[in-house]
């Protein structure tokens, strides 16, 4: 197979790395998955070269070299404002904590290749000859479009479990098929995954959920066990009878599947927002006229910032997430909303990933999205205005605490009872604010 180099900044400078690594007198490759995605005719994301030179001789070839894994035989070189990861080839001893090898021997391109995860990833490729390394068949894979353990699927899971949500994410994103063994070793040893570390998992999942066959991939956690025991609260969705009449589609986890698919280049906060939006749903599942969840977006709010603290999101990541479960049902009554309340709904920061989520919500379920249209309608329609879409209040709380009202709830329905009215125009000016105040709020 002839691969070739494209006009990729990444790439450019990846080649001068190999050129004076090779100039120097040792041997370079470009590596794993940049590898794989050029074979596939996919954009490189990152190049990885794996070389011969030892980490001190990197850091006295090149001036500008940072040292992320010296240990480990991993250098970044920096060329101009690109960074490249040069490895060592190595080989590892025995992990003792599923994720670090207890010692490491740098070796050659066969010993490193052995090392690695899957087939799909242990390439190596010469761009100044042509020259390709392929010791475990990875190329042979890839053309079958299958995700192969190298070696015992058993160990290298025992290794490092995050493999186990990594084969999940190479399978969805490139419609691979998942080998027989590895997926068996997968079922088995799912309960590994328990052993990684949170912010590890997060970072995975935000990579699985962002790209593309989200749908694909939440079945495939589901059915290799992974998703039982890192989101149990997903797991519930499975067999949740929902009515027929507003989701055709089946239970609360067929729906879920079916709206990650229908996102749109999500964001981290919107793919996990999409998949804990009905995290509610069998908490709260009620049988009597019909089928009814009542309650269940305040349920899931909660949950969902369970979830998240557990996960370890920041702060600001967990509040939007939690803020696109509680108000995801809020567009069934849209079209009811007064002016003033629809200006205030829409104002908020988040909308657009409202919208988002609101729209593949539907499309999962009973397929209307004429709120959706309405609201983007209205959102085009406020800000043609020549008036502020949400115009700066006409009383603070300030303005209360003078008039002699204390600080407390009533402060909060004062303040929105005065923003309504000025958005409906019944109010424009600080005076009219107050009177208002004074006749529907006496002290």
């Amino acid at each position: 197979m002839n691969l070739e180099l494209s006009k990729n900044p990444k790439e450019k400078a990846a080649l001068r790395i190999i050129r004076k690594l090779k100039k120097s007198g040792y041997k370079a490759y470009f590596v794993g998955g940049c590898i794989r995605n050029k074979i596939l005719n996919l954009p490189l994301e990152d190049i990885d070269i794996a070389t011969n030179a030892l980490p001190d001789v990197l850091m006295s070839l090149f001036p500008r070299t940072l040292s992320v894994g010296a240990h480990f035989g991993v250098i970044l070189v920096l060329d101009k404002d690109i960074a490249t990861e040069v490895a060592t080839f190595r080989s590892d001893g025995i992990y003792l904590d599923n994720r670090h090898p207890s010692e490491v021997h740098f070796s050659d391109p066969q010993k490193d290749a052995m090392r690695r995860d899957f087939t799909i990833n242990a390439l190596f490729w010469d761009p100044t000859t042509g020259e390709l390394l392929d010791f475990v068949h990875g190329q042979k894979d890839i053309e079958k479009k299958i995700v192969r353990c190298i070696g015992k699927p058993e160990d290298r899971f025992m290794e490092d479990a995050l493999r186990l949500l990594r084969a999940v994410r190479f399978a969805a994103r490139f419609q691979f098929r998942i080998e027989e063994k590895t997926w068996n070793a997968m079922k088995r040893r799912s309960h590994l995954i328990q052993q990684i570390s949170a912010d590890r998992i997060r970072e995975e999942l935000i990579k699985i959920l962002t790209g593309p066959n989200r749908g694909a991939s939440l079945d495939l956690l589901e059915r290799s066990g992974l998703l039982a025991k890192i989101l149990p609260e997903a797991q519930a969705l499975k067999g949740v009878r929902q009515p027929e009449a507003f989701h055709p589609e089946g239970d609360c986890f067929e729906h879920t599947r079916l709206a990650l698919e229908w996102l749109r280049n999500p964001t981290p906060t919107l793919a996990f927002g999409c998949l804990l939006h009905d995290i509610g749903k069998p908490p709260t599942y009620t049988e009597t006229d019909r089928i009814r969840f009542n309650g269940h977006c305040k349920v899931g709010e909660k949950m969902a910032g369970q979830i998240c603290r557990r996960l370890k999101f920041s702060n600001a990541d967990r509040t939007a997430i939690m803020d696109l479960v509680a108000r995801h049902m809020h567009f069934v009554s849209v079209p009811e909303m007064k002016t003033g309340t629809l200006r205030r709904f829409l104002s908020h920061p988040n909308i657009m990933e409202d919208l988002e989520l609101h729209r593949a919500d539907c499309l999962a379920s009973h397929g209307d999205f004429s709120n959706y249209t309405f609201c983007m309608e209205k959102i085009r329609e406020f800000h043609s205005e020549k008036k502020e879409f949400i115009p700066p209040p006409l009383l603070t709380g300030e303005d209360l605490k003078k008039e002699g009202y204390k600080p407390g709830p009533l402060f909060k329905k004062i303040l929105n009872r005065i923003q309504e009215a000025q958005l409906e125009g019944e109010i424009d000016t600080r005076e009219k604010a107050l009177e208002l105040v004074k006749r529907e709020f006496p002290l």
